[in-house]
Order: C-alpha cells, then structure tokens, then sequence
C-alpha cells in the first residue's frame, strides 16, 4: 500500500520555490509579502492538522509584518522558530507539559532576531521533544508530529517541527538547533539540507548548557543555497572575532578532495542494509565526481558513547533543576516525563564521571584534527537507521530501551557536538518501498563550512534532491 503523505505544494506564489526564489519574486515586485504570507498560512492549516508541527502560531502578527516595508536578503519569506527560542509574544514551552502555562515572553532572543532581521516573517512556533531530548518529536500527553514524506513515520527530532513543515512545503526555512545531532537528523528523516556550523560560529544558543559548545542553532531547508545565503547574512549581521569567513557560497566545488569514509565495526554493526546501500551509492558518486574515498574506522565509539551519555544526563538535571528560576515560573516538575526525570536522576550515580567525560569529549577535537590533518571530508550515513516508526523512540519507553534505541540511531552525529566540527546533512538516500529520505552527514575541519556548502552545491548539482510529491 502506498505510504500516506501531506504536501503543501500548491499552484499558489510559493509553488516550489526555496527561500532565494521566494525573495527574489517579491523585490522584482511579481508577488507581495502580503500574498506570500497568506499562501503560507493557507498550506499550514492545509496540512498541519495531519503533521502537528506547529505548538503555537502567530498567524495575525506574521499579516501585520507582511504589511510593513521588510529589508535583506530573505525579505518577505515565512519561517518558524524552535520551541525553544523567545519570540516576543509567544510563550517558550521547550516540548514539556511542564512549561504549558507558560506567559508570552517580552524579548525576543537574539537567534530569532537575527532572521527577523534576515527580512522574515515569523509564523509560529514548531514542535519539539521534551528538552529536546529525543531523537523524535513524540509527547505522552498529545498527538505526535508526523514526518510529511510517511505518516507513519517520524520527521526526527529534536528540531522534527521544523523539518516538517519546511519538507510538507508551508515554509521554505525553519530554524533548529544542534546538540547531537537535532538539526541534521530531522533533514535526514525529511529529504532536507541540515548544517550545524563550526562551534562559536553563530550567536550563543538560548539555554543553561554547562558545556559550553555541545549546541548550536541553524536553520533546515530544501536547498544548499538557501543554507548558504543563511550562512552569509549571519556573518554579516554577527560576525565572528577569529573566524574565517565564510563569504556568499554560490559555486560548486572544482577540485578533487581527500574523502574518509566511516568504515568497520561501527557500521557493520549498528548501520541498517538499506542505509548501507544508500551509502555505497554515495561513495561511488564522489567517486564519479573525481574525489579519492578511502574507508576510514572511527575510534573508540563505546567510551565516547558513555561519555555523551553522562553528559546528557547533566543536561536534563539542569533542566529539571533551573526551569522554574530561568524560564518560566509555573514550571511543574510533576508533568516532566518518566524519561527525563530518570535521566535527570542519574546525576548522582554519574556525577563523578563527569570531569572525566567533559575531559574526554574537549579532547575529542583533537583527535578530529588528526583526521583532518589527512583528509578533507569525513563521510557517513547521518543515521544508522531509516527514519522509523511513530512509537519507536516514544518517550513512555524504559529509559534504557529508549536510550539504546537512540544510540543506535544517532551513532554517528554527537561525535561534530562534541568536537565543535561543522557537519551537514544532504538528502542523498532514499528507501523506495518506504517513501523515506536518507541522508548522508559530511564533516570537515573547524570553520571549513565554505568547503562543506562547495561540497554540497557539487553534489545537489549532480544529483537533485527529492521533492515531495
């Protein structure tokens, strides 16, 4: 039977136009801001009611925008933000029950403000999982949100509102954050662009990490150029002391590069044979493309998974133990999840692993520099896994099922949080029988994003990402 789907894409102004088109209509006056906003809300309330994307929309105050004079390079171009991220107006409820009476906030934090000042047009908020915790965007307590290309199946998470409505067509652009993985596995799950730049390359994440770099923000979207005008204009609105600039992207790579490819026992035990397929594909088209692949064995993948796993249980302690003081004061831990208040239980047992793990995770970025010392590119599926079944990371879970099944999955992105590395995510794979998108993950060395959106563009050239339907 066929897979059930919901695609926005109209005959309206939106069409099939990434964010770069859409901008490009509105100043060469063929389409208003006006027009643009209202086909977007018109495809959210098409397909959202099937998705559960959107947590809470500012539909009213995304016309009254649409109606004042809008300036840069995403003028007039709608977009949502994590729930997790302030947006004056709105209340900021992180994906927990705990936080649902939460007031609208009164300053919108600088991450939102910077694609507002990009031109665009906020329409809401997009779901994510309790703290983002999970790599699914289910709750307990309400429908989960479902990944457009198969209904069945999960969009990812943490940023899987996101990817949703940016993959189902309501928006060309919706922003994420990356703390192991939560921007590149919702693009991977939805056929999408995901990049999680060089650590310290944007503005510092809203939140309470202790471990200052593990996460940063982003955007996903369904082309490379989109990603890299997003890229540029961040740099100029905010640009970085002792970075290497990145500058406007705009041609694919020309040369040849020196390719690792993820190779031994991580993959042939963790990796699913239809991924494993997908991937070889992919060798072979860099291959075809003149680059030298050589099949590299990641190191030490069982203390390093320890290692994230001790720190993630630092995260949800701080989370149960902050929110009312830091966000919002009718925070009820009584409606945080078994999950989370499990793994928040586990600081006690693990507190003494803790300097050796945030020892070991800083080091980690000096062993990717010996990589990288080698070779330009690290390649490998950006799951281990095809994006599963609604159900299958629901948080209801034992704490260790859940855990396991999420390191089975998430294998291969922590290690760019914890190095600081930029990685993306391209919608390189597809499994057929399942209507299901398969990334591929590329890393590089710090601040070579250039290289990775050259990389990129080469390869969407070559091989055109999939629409949806």
């Amino acid at each position: 039977m066929k897979p059930s789907t919901a695609s926005a894409f109209t005959d309206d102004v939106l069409a099939r136009h990434d964010g770069v088109a859409i901008a490009r209509l509105i100043r060469d006056r063929e389409v208003s801001v006006a027009e643009v906003i209202a086909a977007a809300i018109e495809r959210a309330n098409q397909v959202d009611p099937l998705l559960g994307a959107i947590v809470t929309d500012c539909f009213d105050a995304a016309r009254q925008r649409a109606r004042k004079p809008l300036d840069g390079p995403f003028a007039g171009v709608p977009m949502l933000i994590k729930d997790l991220t302030d947006v004056a107006g709105m209340p900021t409820k992180y994906g927990t029950a705990a936080l649902e009476n939460s007031l609208p906030v009164h300053r919108t934090h600088p991450i939102a403000q910077q694609l507002l000042d990009m031109g665009m047009v906020c329409l809401g908020k997009s779901t994510m999982p309790e703290f983002g915790f999970t790599a699914s965007t289910e709750f307990p307590d309400r429908p989960p949100t479902r990944n457009p290309w198969n209904l069945e199946h999960t969009p990812g998470g943490s940023s899987g509102g996101s990817a949703a409505l940016v993959a189902a067509g309501v928006v060309p652009i919706a922003h994420g954050s990356d703390g192991g993985g939560s921007i590149r596995i919702p693009a991977s799950c939805c056929g999408l662009v995901g990049l999680k730049p060089t650590r310290g390359r944007l503005l510092p994440s809203q939140g309470r990490e202790p471990f200052v770099g593990i996460v940063t923000d982003g955007v996903l979207t369904r082309s490379v150029r989109d990603t890299a005008m997003f890229m540029a204009e961040a740099e100029r609105l905010s640009p970085r002391r002792g970075f290497m600039p990145i500058g406007h992207v705009l041609r694919p790579l020309d040369r040849s590069l020196r390719i690792a490819a993820v190779a031994g026992d991580l993959v042939d035990r963790s990796v699913d044979p239809v991924v494993k397929r997908e991937f070889a594909a992919t060798l072979k088209l860099l291959e075809s493309l003149g680059h030298r692949v050589t099949p590299v064995e990641l190191p030490n993948t069982e203390q390093f998974a320890e290692d994230f796993r001790n720190f993630w249980c630092l995260l949800a302690w701080t989370a149960m133990s902050t929110s009312r003081r830091l966000i919002d004061s009718s925070f009820d831990r009584s409606r945080v999840t078994g999950f989370v208040k499990e793994l928040a239980g586990q600081m006690p047992r693990c507190l003494h692993k803790l300097p050796g793990a945030v020892m070991r995770l800083r080091k980690s970025s000096q062993r990717s520099g010996r990589l990288y010392s080698q070779y330009d590119v690290l390649v490998g599926p950006t799951m281990g896994e095809r994006p599963p079944l609604i159900g299958h990371l629901a948080m209801e879970l034992p704490m260790e099922v859940l855990l396991q099944r999420m390191r089975k999955l998430a294998c291969f992105t922590p290690l760019a949080n914890a190095t600081g590395v930029p990685a993306i995510s391209l919608p390189l794979g597809f499994d057929i029988e399942k209507n299901l998108s398969i990334g591929m993950m590329f890393s590089a060395n710090l601040q070579q994003e250039r290289l990775l959106l050259e990389l990129a563009l080469q390869l969407e050239a070559a091989q055109p990402f999939r629409l949806l339907g």
